[in-house]
């Protein structure tokens, strides 16, 4: 294997899961534990990773890295519960709904299971597995195709030609980070290609986003702030962070997770 296959292959773990070791690189690339070493100091030179003691880390704030979902799932719980729960409250029965993917959206697809009658449109295969491990006979889910992502959500021509022959009451987008000149953005370039198309197929667009979520910066833009109808967010979020998605979104709320204050 060469140098440059090498180095792709361990920033793809990276992107997956925030971080490798050299031992597991060692076994995985079938090489020694001087040429790990060597290709990580080549990786941290360019600015793609962060040496750390005994292996590699994703560099913080990075436009590019991605995590992996069960890395994900693990943070801000309690918001995303809070988050999911006031979102479930903005769906009415019997209604079309498009869900993103996403931990938080996961969370609301879980608070989902107990409103009748739905019809689900998802590009993520944990939400459309939630969904469909309910149960429930008169939900309709209904998954796109597509290349699956880090964040196991389903991207690209085949997502995007599915999203544009529906038509969506409600679409919860769950987003990687937000950003008053940014917008709220993804730092996978298929993905918000699939968000756009997943937006413009709904006639009310609901984002989902903790606290953690603003000021970070993914490389591709997926929609403006004043593109959302609803951003619905955590008591987190600081005071000026919160005036500024007032003044750009038509409507903010914000929750309190179980046990804040």
């Amino acid at each position: 294997m060469l140098a440059r296959q090498r180095q792709a292959l361990i920033l793809e773990r990276v992107r997956e899961d925030g971080a490798v070791r050299v031992a597991d690189l060692v076994r995985i690339l079938g090489v020694s534990d001087m040429t790990v070493r060597r290709d990580l100091e080549v990786l941290h030179d360019q600015g793609l990773l962060e040496k750390v003691h005994g292996g590699a880390t994703a560099v913080p704030g990075s436009a590019l890295f991605e995590p992996g979902f069960a890395a994900k799932s693990t943070l801000q719980q309690a918001e995303k519960d809070a988050i999911a729960a006031a979102a479930a409250t903005l769906v009415e029965p019997g209604t079309a709904i498009g869900v993103s993917a996403g931990t938080t959206t996961y969370t609301i697809a879980r608070a989902l299971v107990d409103i009748p009658g739905l019809t689900v449109v998802t590009n993520s295969i944990p939400v459309a597995d939630a969904l469909h491990a309910a149960g429930r006979r008169d939900q309709t889910i209904i998954l796109t195709g597509g290349v699956r992502t880090p964040s196991d959500a389903l991207v690209g021509p085949f997502a995007v030609a599915a999203l544009r022959s529906v038509h969506l009451d409600l679409v919860f987008m769950g987003v990687h980070g937000m950003d008053v000149r940014s917008g709220f953005t993804t730092p996978n370039l298929l993905e918000a290609e699939t968000n756009r198309a997943l937006i413009e197929a709904g006639r009310r667009l609901v984002v989902t986003a903790d606290h953690t979520k603003w000021g970070v910066i993914g490389i591709s833009s997926i929609a403006r702030l004043d593109e959302a109808d609803v951003v619905i967010t955590d008591v987190g979020l600081e005071p000026g962070a919160r005036a500024e998605l007032e003044a750009h979104v038509q409507e903010l709320v914000v929750v309190e997770p179980r046990g804040a204050g």
